[in-house]
């Protein structure tokens, strides 16, 4: 009876073998012939947030592109959204981002499929009325799609932002 078990596991394994082999696996490149154009976009969205222009950050965008993370918020906002968000900000706040680093990447056979660019760098805020800085590390991820970004996620410490405005986390109180 044994004998019996171990031989059908192994004719069972046989037999879905020749599935699991033909599977394909998602296709990770960092060379494909939209990375330069794709890196140039977002770059061009990251000098124009530094000179506070708003208008030249949203041209990058694909009219229906989505931006998430953006005010620490889990929602999603729309390139009217974007706009307004950043007009905002740099009404009252001047953006120097520094130690930029630009990873083109291109994935293929999976849920994310696209092309990508993965960016980090540091972004000190310096509130214009009263010269108070912030240092906020930064992560960000586009889909370019036609020479535009058609999804932005962000990701950074909002304790720090928190932090610079004065506002203190303090322990629980049992």
């Amino acid at each position: 009876m044994k004998n019996l078990k171990i031989t059908l596991s192994v004719a069972i394994l046989m037999m879905l073998l020749p599935m699991i082999s033909n599977a394909q696996d998602p296709v990770v490149t960092l060379e494909f012939q939209n990375a330069e154009t794709a890196i140039e976009v977002v770059q061009k969205y990251t000098k124009a947030l530094q000179a506070g222009d708003v208008a030249t950050m949203n041209a990058q965008f694909a009219p229906n592109a989505m931006i998430y993370g953006l005010g620490g918020g889990l929602d999603s906002l729309t390139v009217a959204q974007h706009k307004e968000y950043y007009t905002n900000s740099t009404n009252q706040f001047k953006h120097t981002l520094s130690q930029e680093l630009y990873l083109p990447v291109k994935v293929t056979n999976n849920w994310n499929e696209g092309e990508w660019v993965l960016s980090w760098g540091t972004n000190t805020i310096q509130n214009k009325a009263n010269g108070q800085t912030i240092t906020v590390p930064y992560h960000t991820a586009g889909v370019i799609v036609n020479g535009k970004i058609a999804r932005l996620h962000y990701w950074y410490d909002m304790l720090n932002v928190l932090r610079g405005q004065g506002y203190e986390v303090k322990p629980p109180t049992n």
